[in-house]
């Protein structure tokens, strides 16, 4: 059975926010995996220094609406779309007056990491994946970038695993450079628990969440492939991926970028349907 939808859940794309490897890549990979004739949907956060005017964003009302609970507080979920015309791509956003309005991205205007970025990274996950429930599609491949989607692992591989949508798809996680560098807060377990995913269930992953690396090696955990997404970063989360089996995806520049992906793609599809 071959891959014929992927789903990127990506941390930033051009034009939307400024050019990093992983804002390059995050705009170029959607639009070189559609040309290869692969169905694409794209998600990303609604970050506060995103223009909406300039980039045409504006909210689906029929997507949007629903409230996110995480730690005992409601939090509204916005989505909204816009579309790169050169790459004829749609790009949803994930957006929340609480996470994302006036805010920037990792850090403040004053290079501060925000708290409570365990909780954006919860609330962005969830979104995504109750905005695909609701467009009612069904990816073959899960690609998350970055550490912003890092918790979508877990909850595709248990809250979610029984949904159509998710029920037979696998997970890519790439590791980018750009990290969290505080500890997770000590409540983030607690934020972090949604329906059968307990404290209790995440003590036994036998995780530290205060680690610097917590987010890789969470994303690993429930990844069916890992990949390096730029030179000399995830060494733990790619031996860490290793030690479960799985197939990882070393650096490597590339002129042709939907070659090597598609095979990865085809080599974490193919493995998990042997199993």
């Amino acid at each position: 059975m071959s891959v014929k939808k992927v789903l990127f859940i990506t941390q930033e794309i051009v034009p939307y926010v400024p050019e990093n490897p992983m804002s390059q890549l995050g705009r170029k990979l959607p639009q070189l995996i559609q040309e290869t004739g692969r169905e694409i949907r794209t998600f990303m956060p609604k970050w506060g220094n995103i223009n909406e005017r300039r980039n045409q964003l504006h909210e689906v009302i029929r997507l949007s609406g629903m409230n996110i609970i995480i730690d005992d507080t409601d939090h509204p979920l916005i989505i909204k779309v816009a579309s790169i015309q050169a790459a004829r791509m749609q790009v949803y956003f994930i957006d929340n007056d609480d996470y994302f309005q006036k805010r920037q991205m990792r850090v403040d205007e004053f290079g501060e990491e925000y708290p409570d970025n365990g909780e954006r990274a919860i609330f962005y996950a969830r979104g995504v994946l109750e905005t695909v429930k609701k467009l009612r599609w069904s990816p073959d491949i899960i690609h998350c970038h970055g550490w912003m989607s890092a918790v979508a692992p877990l909850y595709i591989k248990t809250v979610y695993k029984d949904d159509p949508p998710f029920a037979d798809a696998k997970v890519v996680y790439s590791s980018y450079g750009d990290r969290l560098h505080s500890p997770l807060p000590d409540n983030f377990k607690a934020c972090l628990a949604f329906r059968g995913v307990t404290e209790d269930y995440l003590s036994g992953l036998d995780l530290d969440f205060s680690a610097p690396d917590a987010l890789d090696l969470l994303a690993a955990r429930f990844s069916d492939g890992f990949v390096q997404g730029e030179a000399g970063v995830a060494a733990a989360g790619m031996d860490y991926a290793r030690s479960l089996g799985l197939p990882v995806l070393e650096y490597a520049e590339t002129d042709k970028p939907a070659e090597t992906y598609n095979a990865f793609y085809d080599t974490v599809f193919g493995d998990a349907a042997e199993e």
